[in-house]
């Protein structure tokens, strides 16, 4: 058994890259994997310099789900009581995953290869999936009878709609990378040759976008979804107007003017 730690974490400039390694359990969920998880996400909120997360993996597997020779659930307790450990414990999934929707900073995720379960809906929490040619999508809970519930039916369902959320959870039917695309799981799909480098460059790009437009984009893009069409107009006009009074916008608009481009007459 190695004993290499379950999750690598290096800095790239402004990147925090963030690596499941445990290959030869195909990067199942551990205890462990979680606890070092949970500390890299805070590390990420916490830490100024750091403008970027990008999530990936070692190995055949992305992630293989949770890790369930770590603990699983007695079946024969009550309903209530199998509802609460879903929402507190689970390595604390649920808190984590809400942690990191909070964050007003762009987190990316790289699949290589398959992603399932809960290594799948750790993805639905990250702004940017990724994926390479060779990568592939399942939830394996309804071979067992259950359904994913740590964001496999509510995060999914709002990401792709109910038509597709079918297919994968009551059909439970896999999907390729191409497939994934087609149902909006995930916004780029790249050679497997180029991927690494692919996926470095949209980072890189990212962490030179303005860091108060990416942060309060996040906020009223959720919002927008969760409210009627007037309300959204509001928060659009809410986000902005905050924005327009910050200093990078008013320096920006300086930079503009003072360059000429304003006053520049439209050609007939």
């Amino acid at each position: 058994m190695s004993d290499a730690p379950h999750l690598l974490t290096e800095e790239d400039g402004a990147i925090l890259i963030v690596t499941l390694n445990r290959p030869e359990k195909l990067n199942a969920l551990s205890r462990e994997l979680m606890e070092l998880f949970d500390e890299a996400v805070y590390r990420f909120r916490d830490a100024q310099h750091l403008k970027v997360m990008l999530i990936r993996a070692t190995g055949r597997y992305f992630c293989a789900g949770a890790d369930m020779r770590s603990g699983s659930m007695d079946p024969r307790r009550a309903g209530s009581v199998i509802r609460e450990t879903h929402r507190t414990k689970l390595n604390g999934m649920h808190r984590i995953y809400d942690e990191m929707e909070h964050i007003e900073k762009p987190i990316v995720v790289a699949h290589h290869a398959m992603c399932v379960g809960g290594g799948l809906e750790m993805s639905l929490s990250c702004d940017f999936r990724l994926a390479a040619k060779s990568a592939g999508y399942a939830f394996p809970e309804g071979k067992f009878g259950t359904l994913p519930a740590s964001n496999g039916v509510s995060r999914l369902s709002r990401m792709i709609g109910t038509h597709w959320t079918r297919w994968l959870i009551m059909a439970n039917k896999p999907a390729d990378a191409d497939m994934a695309y087609t149902m909006g799981l995930v916004h780029q799909v790249f050679p497997d040759e180029s991927f690494e480098a692919e996926v470095m460059a949209f980072c890189r790009h990212l962490a030179e976008q303005n860091a108060e437009q990416m942060g309060t984009a996040k906020i009223a893009i959720e919002l927008a979804h969760d409210v009627g069409l007037a309300q959204a107009r509001t928060v659009e006009r809410l986000a902005n107007s905050a924005l327009m009074l910050h200093p990078d916008y008013l320096a920006g608009i300086e930079r503009y003017v003072q360059s000429g481009f304003g006053s520049k007459e439209p050609k007939a």
